[in-house]
């Protein structure tokens, strides 16, 4: 798309009200409708690898229901974000909900093909286990990436019950097959107890720096934004966020939640002070809807989602920019 053709924006929620009408993400058009798009929003409803309360399965159509209620001009980043870039609704991507394994290459083949029409992914979950396939996919085109890793977890652990693929151990796999900048990784909002102190040890060995949540109530979310700003630079970036990284008192609805969490304001704040990082592609996972009371979850959820496809949106458009100007 050049900068003198419109992409197709929301429905008009003037003429059409919120609470009507088919839930796209953001009541976005389809990626059938458009043919091609700058940026897919895309759900995985697997949930196969939890260790504890499943349903993220369902978390992708509740953050769609939840962003009815978005709208289209950004105020915080001061950006129309789907006015800027071409963003589309696609679908789900059917996987087999009892081979783990075959999910993960189903994932990855999807992926794939999205990435291979120059679009970025904004991916709604599912489960953790979905972002190593997606990494896989990223890697692909971009080579190693940096990742900001927002959970309350770690997911850097080996193994559950002899399995590779879960959702505490997608990130363990990354380094491990060399798709991740290691020079440029870090959780954000890791809190609560832990197997041991080796947990430590070997996420620090692979490359990771921590800032829990405490650090975020005690320096505040700027300051934090600006030290993951540093860290990362202008290299590919993957943003991956577990709901979880909330605290159960602004996202109830996960599947392993951990007292002490970040407040959806502190998320978001960081968020936007990652504007213009080179953003590739990001996911939003673990929203466990039937866990959720009012749709806190899925609201938080689907404005974080927000935040991130605007991020890339702007990034989109500025590089759209200078390509037409040389």
């Amino acid at each position: 798309m050049s900068s003198n053709e419109t992409p197709r924006g929301p429905v008009d929620s003037s003429r059409v009200p919120r609470y009507a009408g088919p839930a796209t993400f953001a009541r976005l058009p389809r990626l059938d409708e458009v043919g091609t798009a700058d940026v897919a929003v895309v759900g995985v409803p697997f949930d196969s690898g939890v260790s504890y309360r499943p349903g993220a399965r369902f978390g992708g159509n509740a953050i769609r229901e939840a962003s009815r209620l978005l709208r289209p001009y950004n105020p915080a980043q001061d950006a129309s974000p789907f006015a800027l870039a071409q963003v589309a609704d696609g679908g789900d991507i059917a996987v087999n909900p009892f081979n783990i394994n075959e999910a993960v290459e189903t994932i990855e083949a999807a992926a794939d093909d999205l990435l291979g029409t120059g679009a970025r992914l904004m991916t709604l979950g599912g489960d953790h286990t979905i972002a190593l396939p997606l990494l896989r996919s990223v890697a692909k085109k971009h080579g190693p990436v940096a990742l900001l890793h927002f959970d309350a977890h770690l997911d850097t652990w080996d193994t559950y019950f002899g399995a590779e693929y879960t959702h505490g151990t997608p990130f363990r796999r990354a380094v491990e097959e060399g798709i991740l900048d290691t020079s440029a990784l870090s959780h954000v909002g890791t809190r609560g107890p832990l197997y041991g102190k080796q947990d430590l040890t070997d996420d620090e060995k692979m490359g990771f720096g921590i800032v829990t949540s405490a650090d975020v109530y005690r320096r505040g979310a700027d300051e934090v934004a600006d030290q993951l700003r540093q860290r990362i630079g202008d290299r590919p970036l993957y943003i991956s966020i577990d709901i979880d990284c909330l605290d159960p008192a602004h996202a109830p609805g996960t599947g392993t939640p951990e007292a002490g969490g970040m407040t959806s304001r502190e998320l978001l704040e960081i968020l936007r002070g990652l504007a213009g990082c080179n953003l590739v592609s990001a996911d939003v996972v673990e929203v466990a809807p039937a866990y959720d009371h009012a749709e806190i979850t899925s609201v938080a959820a689907s404005h974080t989602a927000y935040e991130l496809t605007t991020i890339m949106s702007r990034r989109i458009a500025a590089a759209r920019k200078d390509t037409e100007a040389k």
